[in-house]
């Protein structure tokens, strides 16, 4: 069942109960709950005075429809503390091999109507805290037989997941609903087992609504995460807006594919809308439900020649972005931002084209393309894709000879592109393997949210070495950067890893830190941890902390990001040293995975060979 409080109630709590196995509609929902009845044109109400005879009666004066669920928080401050204090676990037993029954897709559906009837086209939020899958009514994702597992990838690539299509219909619909009407759906997810983050992905991605996953709603991880929902600018104003939209017009030469991000088309079209669709096209407006300061979306432009007119040298193609949205603190505010740049032809000004390029922008709006065609397409068809494109680019802009491969060159605004299609192709993002449904979703939807900076480190994680031989500096995310007398800090967003070499984690094991004589070493230990408790404190949602070293259990995480220059395969080779003896060729890791210097060698024979 599902329960709606009264936040008006005075004197005691009052609630509202609804069956969790049948979906509502807002109107059904309104007529219930009583809500958007105007109480003061109502006759013989306590405290208004009646007309006397041969009076008229006066004109109701106007006043906001009654809502004893939604109020100002300056007056349901006290009511909403007793309220929460009072909550506790569903005292019904459960059967042996039985799941908690769950209502979901039904609760989430009559919070959707009860904004929409009482707050439409106006900036809110729903926050969702999810602890178990929904296993019954509307949007249930998994039965509440526990021999039953949730879905996976390998059930979904089966076509064995029998509950996702109609629960993903469900919540996608709830999804619309909310984002006509600029409402925006947090949803946290914390359980030890799946909650079907996967089939109400859409509630997030459509509404810019936060998507939280964690083990549990105790941990340290999630009460800090949530409280930076709420965190403040200088000014003391929520870092939060709502209920914006995005236009985007531009010159006649340009036409509009569409854009990804977290936000939902809103169908206009005009002489700018391009045939060609990318992402969310047929449409020169978006609507943002909640923006942050961190929030970005990409869009996507085709060049078009009137009549097979030739560019006009020397002129410049425009682009204006009107942003519109709800302020924190209730204002409307309008924000445009116009840019132009110069036209070049491609046939004759290759090189100021190619100068032009952008090869970060490149691989965040790649990734975004990739995740996007995710949604529908078969792994294999989307690295295919990836592998197409980065050839395609190779061959345009790079220098060589035809079938030289060891004449191939790459400026240096795009040299680092394939290294981030490399890592790309190896990320979580495209890898479901040792991932649940609930987990790709999660990956996914940061990716399309984040800004540049952040989506980079997601793609190609950062590490940084500390040592005796000099102050702390970026290396190579490579097996050869792992060495014994090395601590090595590892960001890939959703986690911070601090590692420990073979050497450094003997000497720790020894105390050598709480030693008077070694206080450099105790020094080495701290400055890692220091720079990991700057990124904790600003990150959102707040990553997992993982400390680790040689041999450790978790150092996994770092052995599955690291490009495996060095192998199982390759360790052996002549002139390397016996097992267990150190080297400067860093930790052998064991994998089948190809070599970045590898996929380099394919790359370029296929860039310059005159088959391709």
């Amino acid at each position: 069942m599902i329960q709606v409080h009264e936040l008006g109630a005075e004197g005691c709590s009052k609630s509202y109960v609804f069956r969790g196995t049948k979906d509502l509609t807002a109107k059904q929902v309104q007529d219930m709950l009583g809500i958007g009845r105007s109480t003061s044109a109502a006759p013989g109400q306590p405290g208004q005075q009646m007309p006397g005879p041969g009076q008229q009666r006066p004109a109701a004066a106007a006043a906001p429809p009654a809502n004893r669920f939604l109020q100002p928080i300056s007056k349901c401050d006290s009511a909403l503390g007793d309220l929460l204090s009072e909550l506790q676990r569903d005292p019904w037993p459960v059967p042996q091999g039985k799941r908690y029954l769950r209502s979901t897709g039904a609760a989430l559906s009559i919070a959707v109507g009860l904004l929409e009837c009482t707050y439409p086209n106006t900036g809110a939020r729903i926050m969702s805290f999810v602890g178990g899958p929904c296993s019954q009514g509307p949007g249930q994702v998994v039965d509440d037989e526990l021999k039953h597992p949730i879905r996976s990838h390998h059930d979904i690539q089966k076509d064995n997941a029998r509950y996702m299509k109609k629960a993903i219909k469900h919540y996608d619909a709830l999804a619309l609903r909310a984002a006509t009407n600029g409402h925006c759906i947090d949803i946290y997810s914390c359980a030890l087992d799946q909650c079907g983050l996967m089939e109400m992905k859409q509630c997030c991605n459509s509404t810019g609504g936060h998507m939280v996953l964690g083990d549990s709603f105790n941990s340290s991880l999630f009460k800090q995460t949530f409280q930076r929902v709420f965190a403040r600018d200088a000014r003391g104003d929520l870092k939060m807006a709502f209920n914006g939209t995005l236009e985007v017009k531009c010159s006649r030469e340009l036409k509009i594919s569409g854009g990804i991000g977290s936000c939902v088309s809103l169908n206009v079209k005009n002489s700018s809308v391009s045939d060609v669709e990318i992402g969310m096209g047929n449409t020169v407006q978006w609507k943002m439900c909640t923006v942050n300061p961190s929030s970005t979306m990409a869009f996507f432009f085709e060049v078009v020649n009137q009549h097979a007119a030739p560019m006009p040298q020397g002129g410049r193609g425009c682009i204006q972005f009107i942003t519109q949205y709800q302020h924190a603190n209730g204002q409307r505010r309008i924000r445009v931002t116009t840019l132009a740049r110069n036209w070049a032809d491609a046939t004759t000004n290759l090189p100021y084209i190619s100068a032009g390029f952008d090869q970060e922008a490149a691989a965040v709006i790649m990734a975004r393309m990739v995740v996007y065609r995710a949604e529908t397409d078969e792994g294999p068809d989307i690295l295919r894709w990836v592998d197409r494109q980065l050839i395609r680019l190779c061959q345009k802009f790079g220098e060589y000879s035809k079938d030289d491969p060891n004449s191939f060159r790459l400026a240096q605004n795009f040299s680092l592109f394939p290294q981030f299609m490399y890592h790309l192709r190896r990320s979580q993002f495209l890898q479901v393997f040792n991932n649940s449904p609930d987990e790709t979703t999660f990956y996914r939807h940061m990716l399309m949210r984040e800004d540049l900076t952040q989506s980079l480190i997601m793609i190609q994680p950062i590490l940084y070495s500390y040592s005796f031989n000099g102050p702390p500096e970026p290396v190579l995310l490579d097996t050869s950067s792992i060495q014994p007398d090395r601590i090595l800090l590892m960001d890939t967003f959703f986690q911070i890893l601090i590692y420990h070499g073979e050497t450094i984690a003997q000497w720790r094991a020894l105390k050598y830190q709480d030693m008077p004589e070694y206080e450099n070493f105790k020094q080495l230990l701290q400055a890692p941890v220091d720079d990991a408790q700057e990124i904790l404190q600003t990150r959102f949602p707040m990553p997992r902390y993982i400390d680790t070293e040689h041999g450790g259990s978790q150092a996994r995480f770092l052995l599955s990001k690291v490009n495996p220059s060095q192998t199982h395969n390759n360790m052996y080779a002549y002139g390397q040293p016996p097992i267990g003896q150190s080297t400067d060729g860093g930790a052998p890791v064991l994998t089948d995975d190809v070599s970045l210097q590898l996929f380099m060698e394919h790359l370029k024979k296929l860039a310059v060979s005159s088959t391709t």
